[in-house]
């Protein structure tokens, strides 16, 4: 009889291992752990071991997650809030600037508007590449800074900055009227795989405010 006959037979006669039990007390296999023989039993202990921690490691991950998305969720609900609170142009940028500069830990933010008036660094002229730029992010960019013409905004910091995030601030219908970037001196703060679902909730609430104190 060959292994495959075997192993067919006790395939299609599951109930075999109910009918001898004492069989499987008789069967050993080498452990790849030790290398020394260990019954079946004590085999599927070890599987079930092993299972059993790398579920422990999936849960922890897990965990980690979700306390980091209630963190971002309270950062992102203590903007809103504050962003609500301004009643004027300037206290909405205030409120972006500190906000992401403090609780979100952002070293470099910069905006710039086109079409709402108001004054300041935010209404610098921009040039007509970078309102196409804008207008065409169908989702946030995330990504080196090489090639970026907002890098410019940042003085003599630009030449130290590795990686931004670009979030486009449109009006209800979806025409684009500014910029808001994030930048940082490390190059994965802003990787290109990174999830852009906050930074989309924090353009439509950053859009929503300028709008509302528009002159």
């Amino acid at each position: 009889m060959k292994s495959e006959d075997v192993a067919r037979y006790l395939h299609d006669h599951p109930e075999f291992f109910d009918q001898y039990a004492e069989m499987l007390t008789l069967v050993t296999l080498p452990d790849p752990h030790s290398g020394r023989a260990i019954s079946i039993t004590e085999k599927q202990l070890f599987n079930l071991r092993d299972k059993v921690r790398t579920l422990e490691a999936k849960l922890v991950e897990l965990i980690g997650f979700g306390e980091e998305n209630d963190s971002i969720s309270d950062k992102v609900h203590g903007l809103a809030v504050a962003l609500i609170a301004a009643t004027d142009h300037a206290g909405v940028v205030r409120a972006l600037y500190s906000h992401l500069g403090g609780a979100f830990a952002v070293p470099h933010v910069g905006l710039r508007l086109w079409g709402l008036g108001g004054s300041g660094v935010e209404s610098d002229p921009v040039s007509g590449e970078l309102m196409a730029f804008a207008a065409g992010l169908s989702k946030p960019y995330c990504g080196a800074v090489a090639g970026q013409e907002a890098l410019a905004w940042f003085g003599d910091s630009g030449s130290q900055l590795r990686s931004m995030a670009q979030v486009p601030l449109r009006e209800a219908g979806g025409l684009s009227f500014g910029l808001l970037v994030m930048a940082s001196e490390e190059p994965t703060r802003f990787y290109p795989e990174l999830g852009t679902l906050y930074l989309e909730r924090i353009g439509e609430m950053a859009a929503a405010a300028l709008l509302r104190v528009a002159n």
